[in-house]
């Protein structure tokens, strides 16, 4: 076996002697530091402090680079102001997800990519197959480490450690070079929890520096740092997509209720032929949200009925920490998705009643929110 990857943060995480880590892609990665509610509603009410140094960072250069990446994604990226960043998928040809990530503009000729730790390898490999031009790929994922500070509180603490004018920083736009806590870095107004917050890409070598510095300003109003459940968690509320769950090869971004990222009308890219005819014969099954009206959570794959035929399954379900409610996301056929209709949901053999619900399930008034606010 592979020994699982670190983060350049992992000898911080000693300081807590509750964390507890996990395998969660071959990283061994804090599924908590505290407590799951804890971090949870930390986030939600003062801050929170996440080590995502995880994700991958792709430089693109070229001048060619924009049409390259115009060509690869479902969003609009002529869109794009210098300093500016954007929700973005790439699709295949079939209208499937390879991955979906932020896509952040230096200038005409530069951006960066950001993606997700479990497909860093195959995104690379699907780019570099299809470059054009002059276009040059750089994997900047090793050399940088990633922190996303998220919570109300979070651009109050930020101010105390960076010269840098985040609080004027209009969502999804980006300040870089900054210094945040004397160390070089780029922050950006985005987030994946729902929560107005910022992420802070800087050396991973430097990444310590940062890291305490934050916890050290924040230690006051009550920031602690966040583990990768109260990540599922709250991104879950704010009915933000996990790559592997919500997006898939099998799943396209209109099933995902993700077209606003999808511009068919900016012309030709991967996948706009196959989401085309999606559009136009009408989708056959779409992602909604759920609640358990009988006692029971919802869990990944958790088989979905109604009828007396099976409609779907669960792609992500839990007892919300911030609602209490048993709620669940589910992909199923779309003569079921009307607000109320009631299906049922086999628990552990059991088939428990359940009722669909809008989403997203919580929704703050957030300057950020991968997916949520996203221009």
């Amino acid at each position: 076996m592979e020994p699982l990857q670190r983060t350049p943060l992992f000898p911080h995480y000693a300081a807590f002697p509750a964390v507890r880590c996990i395998d969660f892609g071959g990283w061994e990665l804090p599924v908590q530091f505290t407590g799951i509610q804890q971090e949870h509603d930390a986030v939600r009410r003062q801050a929170g402090l996440f080590d995502v140094s995880h994700m991958g960072e792709f430089l693109v250069t070229g001048m060619y680079a924009e049409a390259f990446l115009q060509q690869m994604t479902t969003n609009d990226i002529a869109n794009l102001a210098a300093g500016q960043a954007q929700y973005t998928l790439m699709c295949y040809p079939n209208g499937g997800v390879v991955d979906d990530l932020l896509v952040y503009k230096y200038s005409d000729d530069q951006f960066m990519l950001v993606v997700n730790a479990s497909n860093i390898d195959k995104d690379w490999a699907w780019l570099q197959d299809h470059i054009i031009g002059d276009v040059v790929m750089e994997n900047r994922s090793r050399v940088t480490a990633l922190l996303a500070l998220q919570g109300p509180l979070a651009s109050a603490i930020l101010s105390r450690v960076t010269d840098a004018d985040t609080g004027s920083l209009a969502s999804f736009h980006f300040i870089h070079p900054a210094v945040v806590c004397g160390v070089p870095a780029l922050v950006s107004r985005t987030g994946y929890t729902g929560e107005d917050g910022f992420e802070i890409y800087a050396p991973a070598d430097q990444a310590g520096i940062v890291w305490k510095g934050l916890l050290a300003a924040g230690h006051g109003d009550g920031l602690i740092p966040a583990g990768l459940g109260a990540r599922d968690t709250l991104r879950f509320e704010a009915r933000l997509p996990l790559y592997g769950q919500e997006l898939s090869p099998d799943i396209s971004p209109l099933e995902a209720g993700l077209g606003y990222f999808v511009k068919l009308l900016k012309g030709d890219f991967i996948g706009r032929g196959a989401l085309l005819e999606q559009q136009k014969l009408g989708l056959t099954r779409k992602l909604v949200g759920l609640e358990l009206i009988d006692r029971g959570i919802p869990r990944p794959h958790y088989p979905v009925y109604a009828d007396g035929s099976l409609i779907g399954e669960v792609t992500t379900g839990t007892q919300s920490p911030s609602l209490k409610r048993n709620l669940g996301l589910a992909m199923i056929k779309m003569d079921y998705t009307a607000l109320d209709t009631e299906v049922l949901v086999e628990i552990r053999g059991k088939m428990l009643r359940a009722r669909i619900v809008k989403t997203p399930f919580y929704k703050n008034t957030p300057a950020s929110g991968k997916g949520v606010t996203a221009p």
